[in-house]
C-alpha cells in the first residue's frame, strides 16, 4: 500500500509540472569559431593521374605480351605441355611481359 501512495505523489508532481506554463528563453546566438588547424594546401598535379599516357601504355602492352605468352604454352602439342612451346618460349614471353610491366610502372610520367 506504501507503493500506491508513493507512486501517487509522483504522479501528482508530474502533472503538476506539465501545467505550470513554459516561458520560451532566447538562446544568445554563438559565432562559429574559426579553426586553428588548417587543410593542408594541395598542388594542383595532385588530382591528375598518378601515371602519364605513356605509363598506361606500357602497362596495356606488357598485359598483352603477359597473356601471349600464356597462349603460346596452350599451343604446346606435347603431352602435359611438356615441349619447347610450354617450358622454353612461353615462359620466356611471360618474363619479358613482366618485365616491361615493372618499366611501366617505374617510367617517369613526362610533363
Amino acid at each position: 500500500m506504501a507503493k500506491d501512495k508513493q507512486y501517487s505523489a509522483t504522479l501528482a508532481r508530474e502533472e503538476s509540472a506539465k501545467k505550470a506554463p513554459v516561458t520560451p528563453t532566447a538562446s544568445p546566438k554563438v559565432a562559429p569559431i574559426p579553426s586553428t588547424l588548417s587543410e593542408p594546401v594541395r598542388p594542383a598535379t595532385s588530382a591528375a593521374l598518378p601515371f602519364g599516357r605513356q605509363n598506361y601504355t606500357l602497362m596495356l602492352i606488357g598485359i598483352g605480351v603477359i597473356l601471349a605468352g600464356f597462349f603460346i604454352m596452350s599451343l604446346d602439342k606435347e603431352e602435359f605441355g611438356f615441349g619447347f612451346l610450354g617450358l622454353t618460349l612461353g615462359p620466356i614471353v611471360v618474363m619479358g611481359g613482366f618485365v616491361i610491366e615493372f618499366f611501366a610502372i617505374l617510367a617517369k610520367p613526362k610533363v
